[in-house]
């Protein structure tokens, strides 16, 4: 890694968010895709656009987290964003949810660690993001997606992936059939997760892994 590239993972670890998983959740992040926006523009990873009308905003850090599985489907991306100002301050911050944004930041910046760390709770098994873990029980589907709907999507493919790899009966089949071993019931306790330095990259290098990394999670499964 050279003297660059050691500059920009050295600012994406200063402000990764802190997640917290359930005390039950059969799975964690296996990569994360960091983009730095400096000016309005689309999100290379998700369905929106940035203005930059914040004032005193210097640029926006976008988290890409991938996992290999969710509990519902084969793989998972959702979305953190963190606002940083020209002081280096956190001004602001949004989260995925369920394919929408929710600010991220409590207005009295009380998740807020370590003055550069937004902490977020993950949905169990879904891993949707809200900065506060009470949302999650106003969720109608909440136990039944971790529990008897586990695999229920099977391997998924949408606009972002068309073309990269595709899915079928077979597969979905197979792929039910291994995440079912995985459904739980969440005890909605949770437990903070650190992103690891080795797990983030240039979103366009995660990118262009995603097909081999699906290949490889079908060939495990014996398909």
């Amino acid at each position: 890694m050279n003297r660059r590239d050691e500059v920009a993972v050295a600012d994406w670890m200063t402000y990764a968010p802190y997640l917290l998983f359930d005390l039950r959740e059969p799975f964690y992040p296996d990569a994360v895709g960091v983009t730095v926006l400096d000016k309005p523009g689309p999100s290379p990873s998700f369905y929106r656009t940035f203005e930059f009308d914040e004032p005193g905003l210097s640029r926006i850090i976008e988290y890409a987290i991938w996992w290999d599985y969710e509990i519902g489907h084969l793989y998972e991306l959702e979305h953190v964003w963190v606002y940083v100002g020209r002081d280096g301050r956190v001004i602001g911050c949004e989260a995925s949810f369920h394919g929408k944004v929710l600010l991220g930041l409590l207005k009295d910046r009380s998740n807020l660690a370590d003055g550069t760390h937004v902490r977020l709770y993950s949905q169990p098994g879904k891993h949707a993001f809200s900065p506060l873990p009470d949302l999650f029980e106003l969720l109608p589907g909440l136990y039944r997606a971790a529990g008897e709907d586990a695999g229920i999507d099977g391997l998924i493919v949408n606009d972002l992936f068309r073309g990269k790899f595709e899915t079928n009966d077979r597969i979905n089949g197979r792929v039910r059939q291994y995440l079912r071993q995985f459904a739980f019931t969440p005890s909605l306790e949770f437990k903070e997760y650190r992103i690891r330095e080795e797990f983030l990259m240039p979103w366009n290098e995660l990118y262009e892994q995603i097909p081999g990394r699906i290949g490889a999670r079908l060939k495990e499964l014996g398909i």
